[in-house]
């Protein structure tokens, strides 16, 4: 039997091995906080800044990683003044903040639509709609993403390719380098038929986001810091008064990579601009308020190793006294490995085993609380004044956040809603934090909605209204009135789920996302596009006062990723969305290779009110077979929609289509400047 012992001892000694082995390949991070006496840095040349580098990342990395997203919260704007012979009542940009306007690929001022269609800015005289035409198509370098309308200037954002020539280190020959560098082109458009190139403005790197406050213009570029040839190349803004070298700030702290995120600040009228750059993380989440300007991102610290760590802080203070002497004692792993050898030799079986639970719960917990150190977010806060840039401090809260609508400002104070998510273990939750003005944490609200993940969130007030799912939809009505005490009201369970929170009045919410149902395998399965209108004035017991679910599974609205396509009026009740609705299953084309499937393309016109929901009709824009891979960028999905006066403007990528508002009889519609390369036609046999 003494074989038998001897194979139980090795495979105790085997597992907790494993235990102590488990993580070796799970990076560690080094402590990271943020102290508030570090404050924020400015690298005093370019060699302090190579020299940091150096010794705080690990990677160098020499292509372009992704990133993306920017507080009360008001139905779309109106029109602030009619332009000549134009309509007196039309709609604006749905956008978080009043006052703040958001860049976007069309505007309009009551006349004239300015649009991007592909590369061209078109300009449309769109009122009245029975004599709609286009007036002018400029073309533009690069890729246009989007642009501002302010009185006569248009400001459009264009990527470029650019090719440069540099000497490498040590190198002779100039070699070619490229970049992308983002243009901000102001055109005066006071001759519709005409437009004029006023001034052009460059920023080294990807367009990122852009917001306009009164005249001015703030536009971020982020780029990677990366060698190019062992060239470091440094941020740059170029304009009619010279070119600007950005100061470089920086927080102390060790990234895996670093991104420049370059602010500019653009005078529309005068030309002046200013510009600093901050050197962060990979960012994903961007918000202005009036006043500030915030840019979040998830720590990525460098690796290292901390299977060792893991092993002192976990393991060893279980082990008895003796052998943690002897393990603190020892020089090498083998030493350390013959100490644990003899401590199992000489237990039971049962001692073995309830050592090794112990261990494996030391373990977890050491494992669940790396974790929750990793989710983190950082927060730059930078100050916006009158078109001048100023760095201010950062501050960090747990988890990440879902889009802009995750941030918001209020009397001062940053509030933020997060999702930590664990990997280890598989665990989520969601909090709520308060920040002050210095972006330290004054309040929090933690561990809300287990297993779920944040959908939807609204800041309104003192108010925060939060979507999270997970098989169902609950809604809570949580207090921010007191900032350092965070509380949940009240919340509402129901099917199906909600991706954007609109306010309808004082009391009410609409909500649009998916409509869920379970399913056969004990899942849930998403169905349509699903609106809903949300009573929460009784704030402990909000209830759904109507909803409507539209289409069949697989049915989809722009609306739901990207609140601009949401066009709501509460002085007519009105409510359009643009709509995909899928009205079969998908059939294999056999000569083409792929799927097809018959849709419906267009926009639902609703009336919603505190009573409900009612569908007054629809706006086609096509109804057929349709390729599946067109499930994204169809040329007849409407993007946008546009009131003025009593005409309803949807737009595709082919068309402006015009209908009337009462009837929604089509009135006219205008062609876009479109083009696509068409997926290939196989025609197997």
């Amino acid at each position: 039997m003494d074989w038998v012992i001897h194979m139980k001892q090795l495979i105790g000694f085997l597992m907790l091995a494993l235990l102590i082995a488990g993580c070796a390949t799970v990076p560690d991070y080094r402590d990271d906080r943020i102290p508030a006496e570090d404050g924020l840095k400015k690298f005093s040349s370019a060699a302090e800044l190579k020299a940091f580098l150096k010794e705080n990342q690990a990677t160098a990395p020499s292509y372009y990683r992704g990133g993306m997203m920017l507080a009360v919260a008001e139905a779309a704007p109106m029109g602030a003044k009619d332009a000549a012979g134009g309509a007196a009542d039309y709609s604006q940009t749905n956008v978080q903040v009043a006052g703040v306007d958001e860049a976007d690929f069309v505007k309009n001022d009551g006349k004239y639509i300015y649009t991007l269609a592909d590369n061209v800015l078109v300009i449309v005289d769109a009122f009245p709609a029975d004599d709609a035409e286009v007036l002018s198509k400029t073309v533009m370098d690069g890729s246009p993403t989007s642009l501002f309308l302010n009185d006569d200037k248009v400001v459009v954002f264009t990527l470029v390719d650019k090719e440069s020539y540099v000497i490498p280190q040590y190198g002779i020959i100039p070699e070619p380098r490229y970049e992308q560098v983002t243009k901000a082109l102001i055109y005066d458009v006071s001759d519709r038929e005409d437009p004029e190139l006023e001034q052009e403005i460059e920023v080294t790197g990807q367009y990122r986001e852009a917001r306009m406050i009164g005249d001015i213009v703030y536009v971020i570029a982020q780029e990677p810091v990366y060698y190019y040839n062992n060239i470091l190349p440094m941020p740059v803004v170029k304009a009619e008064i010279g070119i600007i070298r950005p100061d470089i700030y920086y927080i102390d702290n060790p990234e895996e990579s670093y991104v420049f995120h370059t602010v500019a600040g653009i005078d529309v009228n005068t030309g002046e601009v200013d510009a600093q750059t901050l050197m962060l993380g990979w960012s994903n989440v961007i918000y202005v308020s009036k006043d500030n300007l915030y840019i979040a991102y998830r720590r990525n610290l460098p690796y290292k190793d901390y299977s060792q760590e893991r092993f002192d802080e976990a393991v060893k203070p279980l082990l008895p006294a003796d052998v943690r002497a002897k393990v603190e004692a020892a020089d090498n792993w083998d030493e350390v490995s013959e100490a644990l050898d003899e401590m199992y030799a000489s237990m039971s079986e049962s001692e073995q085993e309830a050592f090794v639970k112990r261990a494996q719960a030391a373990l977890d917990d050491f494992d669940r609380r790396k974790d929750i150190e990793q989710s983190k977010t950082v927060i730059q806060k930078v100050e916006l004044d009158n078109g001048r840039i100023k760095p201010r401090g950062q501050g960090q809260v747990p988890g990440t956040l879902l889009n802009q609508f995750s941030m918001d400002e209020f009397e001062g104070n940053l509030r933020v809603a997060t999702t930590t998510q664990l990997w280890r273990t598989g665990e989520s939750f969601n909090n709520v934090y308060v920040l002050d003005s210095d972006m330290d944490v004054i309040g929090a609200l933690e561990n809300l909605a287990e297993d779920e993940r944040i959908y939807a969130s609204r800041f309104i007030g003192e108010r925060l209204y939060l979507v999270t799912f997970k098989r169902i939809d609950p809604l809570f009505v949580i207090s921010l009135e007191d900032p350092s005490d965070p509380e949940v009201l009240g919340k509402l369970k129901i099917p199906g789920y909600s991706d954007y929170l609109h306010p309808l009045d004082e009391t009410h919410l609409i909500g649009v996302g998916k409509e869920t149902k379970d399913n056969e395998w004990g899942g849930v399965s998403t169905q349509g596009v699903k609106v809903a209108v949300f009573d929460v004035s009784d704030v402990e017991n909000p209830t759904q006062v109507d909803s409507i679910e539209i289409g069949r599974a697989g049915s989809d609205s722009a609306a739901l990723y990207d609140h601009k396509a949401f066009l709501y009026d509460p002085n007519r009740d009105l409510l359009v969305l643009p709509v995909r609705e899928v009205l079969d299953t998908p059939d294999f084309d056999g000569k083409r290779g792929y799927y097809q499937q018959e849709v419906w393309q267009g926009a639902y016109v609703l009336n919603v009110d505190e009573d409900g929901i009612s569908v007054k009709g629809k706006v086609q824009h096509f109804k057929g077979q349709e390729d599946t891979y067109l499930w994204w960028g169809s040329p007849h999905e409407i993007t946008r929609s546009i009131y003025m006066d009593d005409v309803l403007y949807t737009l595709s990528s082919r068309k402006i289509q015009m209908n009337d508002l009462d009837t929604l009889e089509k009135v006219n519609e205008v062609a876009l400047p479109y083009s696509t390369e068409p997926m290939p036609v196989y025609y197997i046999e």
